[in-house]
């Protein structure tokens, strides 16, 4: 069966969307249900484990095996090695939650994860001045400030689909956490400010955009990979409408609704199976 688009795009933008909710639902039942001494070797093997699936997708000389590896290495490096890192030491440090109005708004581990922020900027300086990644956000920046021409050409980068869905995956993450948590903090803006709104539809507005270029994606692998900024950016907007409490965050109480989290598995789980086994193969 050959996958044609718009269904390609489609189909690429919902498997990518539903590790958004399962990886946070993921993340509050290891919690609940190891405990704190169990947790983090739960963790560190969860990291592990995304390690084997990154290394199998770089050696894969199939480019939609290398893609999905790079995706749930990612993801599973990022929960379990990054999240849960933050997570460890808030708790071994005594970092209290920010509370408002008798309710959590911030975990202590986002509270600590802003200070990441200048690891973050070595990585955007190295990405802009010394790559061609071919990501249109920095293309875009290079194109305008005009580096990486004739003048100041950039070395030749060895392209793997499953590092290169691996760090796309994780710098996205990394900096809408990032622009999240500043937004949230009243010393910046405040999850009410105008800034924080214009974040939040500007996001949507944007994901829309990525969203319609989707759809025009006839490769698989491709497609993959574009909707990891498409889902990210949207999923942005999705955080501050949970944060102004205009839709209900199921997925961070997934004991609750565990008929709406099952059904969501079991919809990840076959999209995952039909897009890996049905792909074209030509492709």
């Amino acid at each position: 069966m050959k996958l044609n688009s718009p269904w390609t795009g489609i189909l690429s933008f919902l498997i990518v969307l539903f590790t958004m909710p399962l990886g946070h639902a993921a993340m509050i039942l290891m919690e609940k249900i190891l405990g704190h001494d169990l947790l983090y070797t739960a963790a560190v093997l969860l990291g592990g484990v995304g390690v084997v699936l990154l290394l199998t997708g770089i050696f894969s000389k199939k480019e939609v095996s290398a893609t999905f590896g790079g995706l749930f290495g990612g993801l599973l490096i990022w929960t379990g090695w990054i999240e849960f890192g933050y997570v460890y030491f808030a708790n071994r440090f005594g970092v209290q939650p920010l509370i408002e109005n008798g309710e959590v708004v911030t975990k202590p581990e986002y509270l600590i994860m802003p200070s990441s922020i200048g690891f973050w900027a070595i990585i955007m300086l190295f990405y802009i001045f010394s790559i061609r990644s071919n990501c249109s956000f920095f293309n875009w920046i290079q194109r305008r400030i005009r580096y990486g021409d004739e003048q100041r050409p950039f070395q030749p980068v060895v392209r793997n689909a499953a590092m290169t869905t691996f760090m796309e995956l994780n710098i996205l993450l990394w900096t809408c956490y990032m622009v999240l948590l500043f937004a949230y903090d009243t010393e910046f803006l405040g999850d009410r400010h105008p800034v924080t709104a214009f974040i939040a539809f500007g996001a949507l507005a944007w994901s829309i955009y990525l969203f319609t270029r989707l759809l025009k994606i006839k490769k698989l692998a491709y497609a993959i990979r574009y909707a990891i900024p498409t889902v990210i950016i949207f999923w942005t907007f999705v955080e501050i409408m949970g944060r102004w409490d205009l839709l209900k965050e199921i997925w961070v109480e997934p004991s609750h609704y565990w008929v709406e989290m099952t059904a969501m598995s079991l919809a990840f789980i076959g999209l995952f199976i039909f897009l890996f086994f049905k792909r074209d193969h030509k492709q």
